[in-house]
């Protein structure tokens, strides 16, 4: 549990800045249900399969600069950090439910979703969840087959859970106690953030043309 959760701290902690940057939180704001989560991380896939489809090998493996990724990198990237959240998710409702702790939740699901998309804060992953430069996929397609599949695993095990069990379930973060549904929103909402990176590396005016 321990090393899950230092990658876990890499992960979120852009989350943590922009919830310290905007120092505002909204008790009472709506609380997203299980077909909103269902439903999240469809958008998420579709929105990532939009950014790479037809992408060439060059298009894939071109870095805008030395120390920045490559798009075979972020998909790299975004499949292992994947596999470890949903690691870390599955330890949280390992844990016998305490809804007495509810009450101690600050962020809502709305912050986490927009916390962790938010590029303006940088965050360095960690040597476990960084890939091989210049990335493994040469084909978008293979990549996305991959993450299909550990998805399919994924949300076979959401199916499994009911939404008591996934709010009555408060572990501690980098950034204050969440819920187990909020540690299922970091899976979503960490590829969104690097669908935004693969968007910034196409926008580079070095980014090689389509054949």
């Amino acid at each position: 549990m321990k090393r899950l959760f230092i990658l876990f701290i890499t992960v979120c902690a852009a989350c943590a800045a922009a919830a310290d940057a905007t120092g505002q939180t909204t008790k009472q704001a709506a609380r997203h249900d299980k077909s909103f989560l269902l439903d999240y991380y469809q958008q998420t896939y579709d929105d990532l399969e939009k950014a790479v489809a037809g992408l060439s090998e060059a298009q894939l493996r071109f870095k805008p600069a030395p120390d920045r990724w490559s798009i075979s990198e972020c998909l790299e990237h975004i499949i292992l950090t994947e596999k470890m959240l949903f690691g870390f998710a599955q330890e949280v409702f390992a844990q016998s439910p305490n809804a007495e702790r509810r009450g101690e939740i600050k962020m809502t699901d709305e912050e986490i979703i927009n916390g962790i998309k938010d590029r303006s804060f940088k965050v360095q992953a960690s040597k476990e969840l960084t890939p091989a430069t210049p990335g493994k996929y040469t084909d978008a397609e293979v990549a996305l087959e991959e993450l299909r599949n550990q998805r399919r695993t994924l949300l076979d095990y959401i199916d499994t859970l009911s939404e008591d069990d996934m709010r009555n379930r408060v572990s501690d973060s980098p950034f204050g106690p969440v819920d187990g549904y909020h540690s299922l929103l970091y899976i979503p909402g960490h590829t969104a953030r690097h669908t935004l990176q693969i968007a910034e590396v196409k926008a580079d005016s070095r980014f090689p043309k389509g054949e």
